[in-house]
């Protein structure tokens, strides 16, 4: 498989952010750009965290689940320990939530405004093993634009 040039995709991302820094545009996009370039995905967005739990986002792929919990599954798993979640394979992952079962590997990212964590980035793949440290590495760079560009 190809690598992702990252750094390409990081500065579409900026370019994304100049147009526009409201959070529904701006992940909307993101999401897009995520889904147009990464290969080997099933599931690319964003959960926000709303009335004390995560709310589906923006996001492109199939019908996502709703709401997740604190501490539940590999994005409630990434937010209460504030934390990147590299799972190769998230049938071994306790407490997954199975939203499609076609994921095999998911990488989340928690994104922060204020120091607390807002949303995360949740990118989900059908192959075992998609998500290596170069993806950890360009994925927590294009949420730190984020971070620095999104308004609430």
């Amino acid at each position: 498989m190809d690598k992702t040039d990252y750094g390409i995709v990081n500065l579409q991302l900026k370019g994304l952010a100049e147009a526009e820094k409201h959070w529904v545009p701006l992940m909307a996009n993101a999401s897009a750009l995520l889904w147009e370039t990464l290969k080997d995905i099933n599931w690319a967005g964003f959960y926000c965290v709303s009335g004390g739990r995560l709310v589906l986002g923006p996001f492109q792929g199939k019908v996502a689940c709703i709401h997740i919990e604190k501490g539940r599954g590999v994005c409630g798993t990434a937010w209460e320990q504030d934390k990147t979640q590299l799972v190769p394979d998230v049938h071994r992952f306790p407490g997954h939530i199975a939203c499609d079962s076609a994921s095999s590997s998911e990488i989340v990212i928690p994104i922060h405004s204020e120091g607390e964590v807002r949303a995360v980035l949740d990118i989900d793949s059908p192959s075992l093993g998609r998500f290596s440290e170069d993806d950890r590495a360009g994925l927590e760079e294009f949420v730190k634009i984020l971070e620095e560009n999104i308004a609430w």
